[in-house]
């Protein structure tokens, strides 16, 4: 999957829980410009990191990595 493509993945599951960019680094550990970056596709996340934000939002991993989006 594109980092693009998982960027906006990830921006619309944080949005579907009510959650800023902050609160989901605060949540996670990370910074907020990581957050950021990782939405925007300018990071490609590593699969631990993958699995933490799926955790922190609440769905599943394969939900988040999905490549087919139907």
């Amino acid at each position: 999957m594109g980092n693009n493509r998982l960027g906006n993945r990830i921006r619309s599951f944080r949005k579907l829980k009510g959650l800023t960019q902050q609160s989901l680094a605060e949540k996670m550990g990370v910074s907020l410009s990581f957050v950021g970056s990782l939405e925007r596709g300018t990071k490609t996340p590593s699969e631990p990191v993958l699995r933490k934000i799926a955790s922190t939002l609440q769905v599943d991993y394969e939900e988040l990595c999905a490549i087919n989006n139907k």
